[in-house]
């Protein structure tokens, strides 16, 4: 795998409108060459500022597939034995939803846990998202997803 493009080792980067799961994307990055899979799933949770959360809707910019994209290459460069899947959902999403799925395959398990981690980082600082917090007092708030 070394010396293999970024492009070639990011094996899926897109934003979608279905559920995703953290077994979905480990199931693509995994080789026979890797000792870790690092995966990551950022989980709709039930409340949020001291609020009661009964729901999220994700809504995306038309440029936040080619930005997931762009991210997911960054981090394959600055980790040249990375493999990388990420997906983050749009759309209506209840308590217990996956929003953002990622797995990092590698050789060793240090590789992989620092490129997941810098991967989940840059893609809530770059990809442009927004969401919509549903409340249990029957207010809403949208705000950026990162």
């Amino acid at each position: 795998m070394t010396g293999a493009a970024a492009h070639d080792r990011v094996v899926v980067a897109d934003v979608v409108d279905r559920s995703i799961s953290a077994n979905e994307v480990s199931a693509v990055v995994a080789t026979d060459q890797d000792g870790a899979v690092v995966t990551f799933a950022g989980v709709v949770r039930d409340h949020d500022g001291g609020k009661g959360v009964t729901a999220l809707e994700y809504e995306r910019h038309p440029s936040a597939g080619a930005v997931i994209s762009e991210v997911a290459r960054t981090i394959a460069d600055a980790h040249p034995e990375v493999r990388i899947a990420v997906l983050h959902r749009v759309g209506a999403l209840g308590v217990g939803d996956v929003a953002l799925a990622a797995a990092v395959s590698s050789p060793h398990r240090a590789e992989a846990f620092a490129a997941c981690g810098a991967l989940i980082d840059l893609v809530k600082e770059r990809v442009p998202i927004w969401k919509r917090q549903q409340f249990t007092d029957g207010s809403d708030e949208w705000v950026a997803a990162l």
